[in-house]
């Protein structure tokens, strides 16, 4: 560009500005990967914390209170904006003025950086990174904005210098710019808007990419640091006998890694239990809001609870067995008043899902609970961390909300959750079902003895009986495991003389009620899927 450069100074403040966020929002993904205090904002923010006199900093928790961090960063950011537009106005005519500028940019962010305690060199990566992409970004946008000899500018594109206008019948045409020597180049607003926009699009990506990397990675060491309090109610020890320990069976205890995951999250969210709060409030004679220590510091009760998805087809994988660990939801709200008119509790997670469980479900004695642990250790992210709920005999949609923040007491005549208007019931109570773990549909077996096993679970009622039936003779009762209590599910086996050839194997559960296993297949929706669970197999 030279001293050819004729883009006016907003022109080169503007790019500047977008250059410095692209770098922030490169240096933000790459703190994002490491850790988060190597985002040298932050790290000029704890520099200038230390540097400040002990009045200044009296005087800025005085005055800006629990928000005088964010104050700090803001300002931080503000005079980072103020030199990036100047390093811009001046690489308008000298490039390398806008080189050094990022340059010395980078020197303060280092410097910030790896002179905090702990500092090793692989956290001068992200403040590198992001001078490399401002660097970058700066000589293209003002390129943008005064286009090279043969590329028309704004206005360009014909021999009049009209978009559209055609030549003259007989008239040869011209090249749609022509520019004799030493002419300045025009400047292109077009060009260089829409170069800023990309910028602050390419800025706001890795930024966001970068805070969420980082928002988890928190979340984790928080999550590790957690020890949660022996219970005050424990669950009594498993029976013995409640794991058949059959290859290839369904574990009485999921681990959770293997737990099921369904939810609306396409981001997990990462929540912070020092800042978690749970608000109960509508009709309530008592509003209340407890804290995550709040809820460490109340009776926690232990119990064996299996859960179900609704979307689970007879047979299928969205359902697992725990041990949880939490408050009982019937406590908070019998702590909040919850007034006789109310028959639901719209609760909310922190990315906004919400679920409709009835009330008197929650209180009419069964572990409800507001759960903090699963399997004896602090709830898996991905299961709700810090705080869920876990409700047996109800399918998770109208029951188990993760990361949930805000339960508000109401009617379902007045209030709905996420999936009823979709389509699924407002009230989901588990339907008794039971599936085939062994051996595995389409499976290849050979003649003799084997062992056929699977789970079958009937929540907050229990299962009673598992009977199987191959190739539609008579139903044979299976062995049942023992199990601790009504909400659980319950393993169970059989032993068959396979003989050569197709077969086809079906189950059926029968609850403590005496209800059976209806045989008529339903949908998942609305309100969970019926039916014999059946596979065949063939035997040589």
């Amino acid at each position: 560009m030279g001293r050819e450069e004729a883009a006016p100074a907003w022109a080169g403040a503007l790019a500047g500005i977008v250059a410095g966020a692209v770098a922030l929002g490169v240096a933000q993904l790459g703190a994002g990967l490491i850790r988060a205090g190597v985002f040298p904002v932050l790290a000029v923010g704890d520099w200038v914390v230390d540097l400040s006199p002990a009045p200044l900093k009296e005087f800025a928790i005085r005055t800006f209170g629990e928000n005088d961090k964010n104050v700090l960063v803001g300002g931080v950011l503000v005079v980072l904006a103020l030199i990036a537009a100047g390093i811009g106005v001046a690489a308008r005519r000298r490039p390398a003025y806008g080189t050094a500028g990022l340059a010395a940019f980078g020197a303060i962010g280092l410097a910030a950086v790896l002179t905090r305690p702990g500092a090793s060199a692989a956290d001068a990566l992200p403040t590198l990174a992001g001078v490399v992409a401002g660097a970058c970004a700066l000589p293209w946008l003002l390129r943008r904005a005064t286009p090279p000899r043969g590329r028309p500018a704004d206005g360009a594109g014909s021999p009049s210098g009209t978009p559209g206008h055609e030549p003259p019948a007989g008239t040869a045409e011209r090249p749609a710019v022509m520019r004799a020597p030493g002419v300045p180049a025009a400047f292109d607003r077009r060009r260089l808007l829409t170069g800023a926009a990309g910028g602050v699009a390419a800025a706001g990506a890795t930024a966001f990419l970068g805070r969420s990397l980082a928002g988890a990675r928190a979340v984790d060491a928080a999550r590790v640091r957690v020890t949660l309090p022996p219970a005050a109610h424990p669950a009594p020890p498993l029976p013995a006998g409640a794991d058949l320990r059959i290859g290839g069976l369904s574990p009485f205890v999921t681990p959770n890694a293997d737990f099921y995951r369904v939810d609306t999250a396409l981001i997990v969210p990462q929540v912070d239990p020092r800042t978690w709060t749970l608000r109960v409030h509508g009709l309530v004679d008592r509003p209340i809001e407890i804290t995550y220590d709040d809820l460490l510091r109340r009776p926690l009760v232990e119990a064996d609870i299996t859960l179900a998805c609704v979307s689970n087809e007879v047979g299928g994988p969205y359902v697992g067995n725990a041990r949880w660990l939490g408050v009982r939801m019937a406590d908070v709200l019998r702590e909040a008043g919850v007034r006789p008119e109310a028959d639901m509790l719209l609760s909310t997670s922190r990315d906004g899902f919400t679920c409709g469980t009835p009330v008197d479900v929650i209180l009419d004695g069964r572990d409800a609970l507001f759960a903090i642990g699963m399997n004896g250790e602090a709830l898996p992210v991905d299961h709700g961390f810090p705080v869920r709920q876990v409700v047996p005999g109800l399918y998770g949609y109208v029951s188990a909300t993760k990361w949930v923040v805000d339960v508000k007491v109401t009617r379902f005549d007045r209030d709905e959750a996420y999936w009823t208007p979709r389509g699924w019931a407002a009230k989901g109570p588990i339907k008794t079902q039971s599936r085939i773990d062994v051996p595995r549909a389409e499976a290849e077996l050979k003649t003799g003895r084997t062992t056929i096993a699977g789970v079958a679970w009937a929540q907050h009622t229990g299962v009673d009986a598992v009977e199987v039936r191959v190739d539609r003779g008579p139903w044979r009762q299976a062995r049942l495991a023992q199990v601790p209590g009504p909400d659980t599910w319950r393993q169970w086996a059989l032993d068959w003389d396979a003989t050569p050839g197709d077969h086809t194997i079906e189950v059926r559960a029968t609850d403590a009620a005496g209800r059976t296993q209806t045989e008529q297949r339903a949908p998942v929706a609305p309100d969970g899927a019926t039916g014999w669970h059946t596979i065949n197999v063939h035997v040589t």
